[in-house]
């Protein structure tokens, strides 16, 4: 029961109010995964920035499974296996940026699409973490079942062959 796995690999594109920037984000995430992203969508209206509910700003991807673990391993390939510690929380997900999309191996650079970056979140579970999701009687995971940031790091070492990079040394 105590065995870390992958839930899930959320891929995202913030394009902002721009419908071009938008498009492109979507035909990255494509050209990337080979499946079609969903268009996230504004709740608030914020005037400064010109946003109103319902606007169209960015693309996202949700991956899961083997899918999910073999993208995975190409995107930590754009960053040369190199993860700073304070890209992992307290809660054992890991979230990291790839500036430029060429970076990941295997991906060509699109005239059409131009220089984009990316972000990825990676959420990891156990068995058992259903718990909290389950319609009925949801409940909070115990604190020795949770995963620490010291054994999510400890996970993608293991499984990834990640380095870690200390706050210090930079």
């Amino acid at each position: 029961m105590k065995e870390i796995k992958i839930e899930k690999l959320t891929l995202n594109i913030g394009s902002g109010k721009d419908q071009k920037e938008l498009e492109k984000a979507t035909k990255l995430i494509k050209n990337i995964t080979g499946m079609d992203p969903v268009t996230t969508k504004t709740d608030k209206r914020i005037a400064a920035w010109g946003l109103r509910p319902g606007l169209p700003i960015g693309a996202k991807l949700t991956l899961r499974g083997e899918v999910a673990e073999k993208l995975l391993a190409r995107l930590l390939g754009a960053k040369d296996n190199l993860l700073p510690i304070n890209h992992f929380d307290n809660l054992g997900n890991i979230a990291f940026g790839i500036p430029e999309y060429i970076d990941i191996p295997g991906v060509e650079y699109d005239p059409s699409i131009g220089v984009f970056g990316l972000q990825a979140c990676v959420t990891l579970g156990r068995p058992g973490f259903r718990v909290k999701r389950r319609r009925v009687r949801p409940g909070k995971i115990g604190k020795l079942h949770s995963i620490s940031k010291e054994e999510a790091i400890a996970f993608m070492k293991e499984k990834f062959s990640i380095k870690t990079e200390e706050e210090d040394e930079l």
